[in-house]
């Protein structure tokens, strides 16, 4: 149990790149975080403002201003930073070491690239991690995509068991484009329309792969992604394949055991579908039998179990508390 939780005093939080999606969520969870107090929203584009004028849904709850501080006397600092961004910020500004470090981009994700200064990054994917982001110092939030189909794949993996070909097909709100404008951005062109971009390349396969090798070290079998760009805001839903010898009562019950300890990832017996995640961080999963084929769907909120809300899942096991603090969010249903 941290010092901040045994004297029961608040745990400090800044925010870097405030103003986009992620930081949005962020704030969202954050300003009704039982244990948190926000010391400070940074953001030199809107360095002044209201955040409820850039942040209008959380007109009401807040009274904060962005600011263009970096203040020091914080117990965490989130960087909701777009990719490439959080290297180039923490070489241009040193972050005392007490402080930790929860990043949002993909600066960090990858072994190779986990250490920075004399800091290093652990993947914070708590169904995979759960014991190293607790002592964990920094950490590198995994990516939308990634956290939707590793969990699709991890008791598999577990058990040793991805023997053949995986092949992916997972398709994602416009959110996960940012909010820099792009012409697959508009809604004019986003609204009644399907796109497949990245097919077979996706950034997120390298993270994917690493974890996975990770509880499975001698796989070798080839992850065939199509990633799709849907007509509707936020969420992703992955339909995913592979040869296998499982019944699927074995398939329900080894993916029923892997995840039972941990509060967010639920497995459904019941076919699942995307508004049942939306707004929420959990992830559903939901597995069946054809022939020889194991067909596994997996569904997330992209900004949320995706992004602002594994990251605020792996604030709270880092400072001891419960981790469903502050994330006990409901579906919009309907």
């Amino acid at each position: 149990m941290t010092e901040q939780i045994v004297n029961n005093k608040k745990i400090k939080a800044g925010i870097v790149g405030g103003a986009g999606y992620t930081g949005g969520e962020m704030l969202r969870i954050l300003v009704n975080h039982p244990n948190v107090e926000i010391a400070f929203v940074n953001s030199s584009s809107n360095a002044g403002n209201l955040i409820s004028d850039v942040h209008t849904d959380l007109f009401g709850d807040t009274d904060l201003r962005f600011t263009s501080d970096l203040p020091q006397d914080i117990d965490v600092l989130f960087l909701c930073v777009g990719h490439g961004d959080a290297k180039k910020f923490l070489a241009a500004n040193p972050i005392s070491n007490n402080i930790k470090i929860i990043d949002l981009s993909q600066d960090f994700r990858l072994t190779a690239n986990a250490a920075f200064g004399n800091r290093t990054f652990v993947y914070g994917l708590p169904e995979l991690n759960g014991a190293a982001v607790k002592s964990a110092k920094n950490i590198a939030n995994p990516g939308c995509f990634a956290t939707c189909i590793q969990l699709a794949l991890l008791p598999l993996a577990a058990a040793g068991l991805i023997k053949n070909e995986v092949h992916i097909n997972a398709t994602t709100g416009s959110t996960g484009a940012g909010q820099s404008l792009a012409p697959t951005s508009h809604f004019s062109w986003r609204n009644n329309n399907l796109s497949i971009y990245k097919a077979f390349e996706h950034q997120h396969l390298n993270e994917i792969s690493e974890s996975l090798v990770q509880l499975q070290p001698s796989l070798a079998e080839t992850l065939n992604f199509i990633p799709q760009r849907g007509d509707f805001t936020r969420g992703i839903l992955a339909a995913i394949y592979t040869e296998s010898d499982l019944t699927l009562e074995e398939a329900q019950k080894l993916y029923e055991d892997y995840y039972s300890a941990h509060p967010f990832t639920h497995v459904s017996r019941r076919n699942i579908d995307l508004k049942q995640v939306v707004n929420t961080n959990k992830a559903l999963i939901h597995v069946e039998k054809h022939g020889n084929k194991l067909f596994i769907i997996s569904i997330i909120d992209n900004l949320l179990k995706g992004a602002s809300g594994q990251a605020v899942q792996n604030m709270n096991l880092m400072f001891g508390l419960e981790e469903t603090a502050g994330l006990k969010l409901k579906a919009a249903n309907f």
